[in-house]
């Protein structure tokens, strides 16, 4: 297998196990931000009813089966043969999707735990947040699949990831701005901005993770 060289081919030929491993993490990825978008919505409408306690042990469960598929693909990664740079960059790669579940479930814990108290006058604003922060997570699995697929396509995929970042970073500002400008305390408004805050940097890693892929794509097609 050439890490450098044939851009048409599946970095991993004929490898179809590790490509499934692969497919399936990525899929956990995705899966786990529908689900964070669903547990957004259920707070908001109910605070922590039985849903959301629900919702938040299925991505427990994910992100464990997450951690088992990428301890899979470490140890199939040493089993082919690629380059020393094609499986650190691999290794690099899962490394920060994981972070991105972990964001994730840290968000889905800090809601269930500090309860913060938004207005409903900031609800769809906040849903709205959630939407673009999913889906340009949703834009960053389709760069994905596409570097290992396609890796001509790496490049379009990925400026769809960044457009979404900067739809974040516009919302999130324009709800960070309404807050500040409520009549609400102080403390309120600095513990509902957190909350803005630690959704809107879902986006900033999704980005981070598209332009290194853009890098090793460069890297494969030299």
């Amino acid at each position: 297998m050439f890490y450098f060289k044939n851009s048409k081919l599946s970095l991993f030929g004929n490898s179809k196990n590790l490509e499934k491993d692969i497919d399936e993490f990525v899929s956990i990825l995705s899966e786990v931000g529908l689900s964070f978008k669903l547990i957004v919505k259920d707070f908001l409408s109910n605070a922590t009813g039985e849903n959301f306690e629900q919702r938040i042990e299925k991505i427990t469960a994910k992100e464990s089966r997450a951690d088992t598929v990428v301890k899979q693909i470490e140890y199939a990664l040493y089993e082919e043969t690629l380059i020393p740079d094609a499986r650190s960059d691999v290794l690099r790669l899962l490394e920060h999707l994981d972070e991105v579940i972990g964001m994730y479930q840290g968000n889905c814990y800090r809601f269930s735990i500090q309860r913060p108290d938004f207005p409903q006058e900031f609800h769809a604003d906040l849903l709205s947040l959630t939407d673009t922060a999913v889906d340009c997570v949703e834009t960053l699995c389709l760069t994905v699949r596409s570097f290992f697929r396609d890796v001509r396509s790496v490049r379009d995929n990925a400026h769809k990831v960044t457009f979404y970042e900067k739809e974040s970073d516009i919302k999130s500002s324009d709800l960070a701005r309404r807050i500040f400008s409520s009549n609400l305390n102080l403390d309120q408004k600095m513990h509902l901005r957190y909350f803005v805050e630690k959704i809107d940097g879902i986006c900033d890693r999704a980005e981070d993770i598209a332009d290194e892929l853009i890098i090793y794509a460069i890297k494969r097609s030299v």
